[in-house]
């Protein structure tokens, strides 16, 4: 009988990990460094970290881009922190400052913020921009699972 194994980037040593499907639930922890691999929170990254993120897991990863000066971005950091310590570990939540990292989010083509994508194994599946509440957040990322 074969399982499905997923891969997960740490979001404190940044090793990749193998976990098979059925123990995603059991809180699995990093072979490298043995922290949790899910925290029930959204993971900052940029730069290669973010390109590591999503092109090495192969759940479904779902970032925020934002910046530190938006008033909309401010109101949805706590309805994203939310979703992903109900949506973990399903998903993998990343959070991308777009003025720590302006080549990313250009390369991506954010043109406002907050703008909401999901990748799955590196590609990207959806995009929504604009703030919304967590009801409609859970919602649209539960459509893409």
């Amino acid at each position: 009988m074969s399982t499905s194994t997923h891969t997960l980037v740490c979001s404190a040593c940044n090793a990749v990990n193998r976990i098979p499907e059925e123990k995603l639930t059991a809180h699995p922890t990093c072979g490298k460094c043995k922290k949790a691999l899910f925290r029930g929170q959204a993971v900052p990254v940029s730069g290669d970290l973010f390109h590591k993120h999503i092109e090495r897991t192969t759940l479904p990863v779902v970032v925020d881009f934002w910046a530190p000066w938006c008033g909309p971005c401010k109101m949805m950091a706590p309805v994203f922190q939310e979703a992903a310590g109900r949506l973990e570990p399903h998903a993998r939540f990343l959070k991308l400052d777009t003025e720590n990292d302006p080549h990313t989010a250009s390369r991506f083509r954010i043109q406002s913020i907050p703008t909401l994508a999901i990748f799955r194994n590196g590609r990207e599946k959806a995009r929504k921009a604009g703030a919304v509440d967590l009801k409609n957040l859970l919602a649209w990322v539960n459509a893409h699972l």
